[in-house]
């Protein structure tokens, strides 16, 4: 359990570095009104959503300071399952695995997954991850978007 805790309190100190050096010197602020706020929610606190896959517990989900599009969240994934294939985004993400193991499927290749693993992803690159296990799986999820920053287009395939 304590593990669990420091990985946690480890994603939400990076989490925070990110989101502060992606507002430094962009001069954009949000709306008061829609920012989020410092807030602490306990795991039973999320918004919870049932799939065939598993569980998805929504954390945080908005506009911060100098991010958009922010999604703080986990995933428990129930063994031989993927919460979905692998996809791509506009967003960076960082994907932390904080119990099980699996495979990652990153820009076309399949490599090992393991707890304690930490994929960053950019903007585009196509990844995702499997519960090949038969015990269920866990990884948080932090991704945005930085104020001020356009996206890379999207690549022809």
């Amino acid at each position: 359990m304590r593990r669990r805790a420091a990985i946690i309190l480890f994603v939400c100190v990076l989490l925070s570095c990110f989101l502060l050096l992606s507002f430094q010197g962009t001069g954009v602020s949000g709306g008061e009104e829609s920012r989020l706020r410092s807030k602490l929610l306990r795991w039973d606190e999320a918004q919870v959503s049932q799939d065939s896959w598993g569980e998805f517990r929504r954390f945080f989900a908005g506009e911060g300071y100098g991010a958009k599009d922010l999604l703080a969240a986990f995933a428990v994934v129930k063994p031989g399952e993927a919460l979905h294939k692998a996809h791509r985004h506009a967003e960076e993400e960082f994907l932390v695995i904080t119990e099980g193991s699996g495979t990652w499927s990153i820009d076309g290749k399949e490599l090992p997954l393991k707890k304690g693993d930490v994929l960053y992803v950019e903007p585009w690159v196509p990844h995702g991850c499997t519960n090949t296990s038969k015990e269920p799986m866990t990884f948080f999820v932090a991704r945005w978007s930085g104020k001020g920053v356009t996206a890379p287009p999207e690549p022809k395939e």
